[in-house]
């Protein structure tokens, strides 16, 4: 991604990736009724816990019906749920009620990740987020509109897209992301008082630490997420006779808007058998 050419973007981003790093540093926020753990839900030791309110539970269990209808989808719930070490909790409420969030993350002596916390909004089967940064899940929308997917769909995407943020900082090192948290405020800092030169040599230096610039970091960390997304699509519609179509789609807004991670999204069409069938090369 060329940086310099990306400035409204990246303004637009600082407050985002400062909000969202620091929840998930403090501790993500909702305003949900604590439930009891739902059935199946893993013991407090490890695995994965459901604490979902009773005035939430049946649009919760038609998402986790849908999400679970696929190889994938099953293949990472018994992961999580019988995982060694990690503690994932699911819950429902926060502000974003038509989207999700992950956080409340935590490692122990070893540098191993062994809690986190995905944050589901309370009308999740509803809304679609844009497609620059969220081209597998904005690609729905057309065929919601014709009928083609419902809301549980649309909801079984957007907890796929938290279990790729869950495995994005599971192989993240502790060190790299707590020092992500430490200098992204103080780059945000640099970057509005300098007008906006992301060519400042602190603000290299700084990014070469980070791993990237907080757009960057943002940005990757979003499109592991939408990998994951389209991982669980690929198995969800395979049979569909739309599929072609979805998967162009989404690979058109791969090209428009993500084409430094273009690969990415090719690996798993290729691995459908997409190259040949949906034109992904």
């Amino acid at each position: 991604m060329n940086v310099t050419r990306r400035i409204p973007a990246l303004l637009m981003l600082i407050c985002l990736f400062t909000l969202a790093t620091s929840a998930s540093a403090k501790g993500t926020r909702t305003n949900s009724t604590v439930g009891k753990p739902a059935a199946g839900a893993g013991s407090e030791a490890n695995g994965l816990r459901e604490i979902i309110a009773p005035r939430y539970e049946k649009r919760y269990q038609e998402w986790k019906s849908e999400f679970l209808s696929t190889d994938m989808g099953r293949a990472q719930w018994e992961m999580y749920a019988h995982h060694p070490r990690l503690v994932l909790t699911i819950t429902i409420g926060g502000k974003n009620a038509e989207g999700a969030g992950t956080g409340n993350y935590k490692w122990n002596d070893k540098g191993e990740l062994i809690a986190a916390t995905i944050v589901l909004g309370e009308r999740l089967d509803t809304g679609y987020p844009s497609a620059v940064y969220y081209p597998v899940m904005n690609a729905l929308e057309p065929f919601e509109s014709r009928q083609l997917i419902g809301g549980n769909m649309l909801a079984a995407t957007k907890i796929a897209h938290e279990f790729g943020h869950v495995m994005k900082i599971s192989v993240t090192p502790q060190d790299l992301y707590n020092l992500q948290l430490k200098l992204v405020p103080s780059y945000n800092k640099i970057f509005l008082s300098n007008g906006y030169n992301v060519n400042d040599p602190k603000l290299v230096e700084m990014a070469q630490k980070m791993g990237g610039n907080p757009v960057q970091i943002w940005e990757d960390r979003e499109y592991w997420g939408e990998a994951n997304a389209m991982l669980f699509l690929r198995d969800r519609v395979a049979k569909e006779k739309f599929h072609c179509h979805l998967f162009g789609k989404i690979k058109r807004a791969v090209e428009e808007y993500a084409k430094d991670y273009e690969e990415r999204f090719a690996e798993i069409a290729k691995e459908q058998g997409a190259i040949y069938t949906c034109g992904w090369r």
